[in-house]
């Protein structure tokens, strides 16, 4: 009897989902929440579902709904204290994002060795984790959509026109561009050190989100691009339950 699994990544502007089946993965893909019919084909009555959600209450609703109407009592996971041998330093566990924890659980199948996971979407999230499997915590960065937003409704002569990055801007729209670049690598850099410095050696960092690519090329430090990095996370977890 085949095993099928749909994995979902529910993030603040969009969600992400995979289908496995028999321990593969068949299809992938991403829709915004004004269109759920690319979902919707792969909600079939019999599958089993594992949802890891930051979304807003009314896409909660929406999407619990379309499950429920295709017949599927989905999994809603939240972050625990505990993953196998993956340690949640967070004072409150259940307070870190689910999101956050999905991709420390896939970074932590990924390697034993120390590392920065850097989900870059709506807010940018940059955690740190030990080669024993200990979380010590991490960071939360408006994203590049929320700075842009910020620069244009808080002063007077940023004007609503996309810009383009520089090393030296010469004028506004790529200014602000470039700026924003520099803020998130700026953070990424910094806890990377930080964690470099108390690992003793250099950390792998792995980025996922919808706009890790407009920094992967400019970091200074080695960094890998993962965009399913929270589903493969989710997917441990639904392996770890159903074994």
């Amino acid at each position: 009897m085949s095993r099928r699994r749909l994995l979902i990544d529910a993030g603040n502007s969009s969600l992400k989902w995979a289908v496995v089946e028999d321990g593969q993965w068949r299809a992938q893909g991403r829709s915004d929440y004004a269109d759920w019919s690319a979902l919707k084909a792969q909600a079939t009555a019999g599958t089993r579902c594992y949802v890891a959600s930051v979304a807003q209450a009314v896409h909660e609703q929406h999407l619990a709904a379309l499950l429920e109407a295709a017949g599927i009592a989905p999994v809603w996971l939240k972050a625990e204290a505990v993953f196998a041998d993956l340690k949640n330093a967070y004072r409150n566990p259940q307070q870190l994002g689910v999101d956050r924890w999905m991709g420390l659980i896939a970074a932590r199948q990924r390697t034993r060795g120390p590392v920065l996971v850097v989900s870059v979407g709506t807010a940018m999230t940059v955690d740190a984790l030990t080669a024993d499997g200990v979380f010590l915590g991490g960071l939360i960065v408006p994203g590049a959509a929320l700075m842009r937003q910020a620069l244009r409704h808080g002063t007077a002569r940023i004007a609503d026109t996309q810009g383009a990055w520089l090393a030296f801007p010469c004028a506004t729209a790529d200014a602000v561009e470039s700026g924003i670049v520099a803020a998130l690598c700026g953070a990424i850099q910094l806890q990377h050190g930080r964690l470099r410095e108390i690992a003793g050696t250099v950390p792998q960092c792995l980025l996922t989100g919808g706009d890790a690519g407009m920094l992967v090329s400019h970091l200074g430090v080695p960094a890998e691009q993962v965009p399913a990095l929270i589903l493969e996370g989710v997917d441990s977890v639904a392996r770890e339950r159903e074994s």
